[in-house]
């Protein structure tokens, strides 16, 4: 037991990668805090990317959901990965905006096409809060 024990320690000690990601060198992330409950459906709404699936005859391989966290409906929209973000912005009114208003809040985790600057001043200017969740952890 002491053997694989002192093995063990050795490899984590010359394994650099173990080094980067040990806790004692990752920065605090600040205390977890619960997300509000909706007041109101379609009030806040949260929406991730379901990747990695087969080729519709379309071309389309991702399903973006968009759901409300009051009522747990949702909606499922067929997309290719590669759309800019301007036609994503494009497809979310046409789904969203136009069936159930503006949210005031939307909770989605750190993917590039949520957080990017067109995004944050779409939702700026439509007087939206977006809020991030850890990944896999929404």
């Amino acid at each position: 037991m002491v053997c694989v024990k002192r093995d063990v320690a050795q490899f984590v000690y010359a394994c650099l990668i173990c080094q980067k990601s040990k806790d004692e060198h990752q920065k605090p992330v600040g205390l977890l805090t619960p997300l509000d409950v909706p007041e109101w459906k379609w009030d806040s709404i949260s929406m991730d990317f379901v990747t990695s699936l087969p080729n519709t005859p379309r071309g389309h391989y991702v399903i973006w959901v968009i759901v409300d966290r009051l009522t747990k409906s949702a909606h499922f929209t067929l997309i290719n990965i590669s759309f800019p973000v301007s036609q994503l912005a494009e497809i979310y009114f046409r789904e969203m905006v136009k069936l159930h208003g503006v949210p005031s809040s939307i909770v989605s985790d750190g993917d590039p096409r949520f957080t990017s600057r067109f995004w944050n001043i779409l939702q700026e200017a439509l007087g939206s809060k977006l809020r991030l969740s850890s990944a896999y952890h929404p």
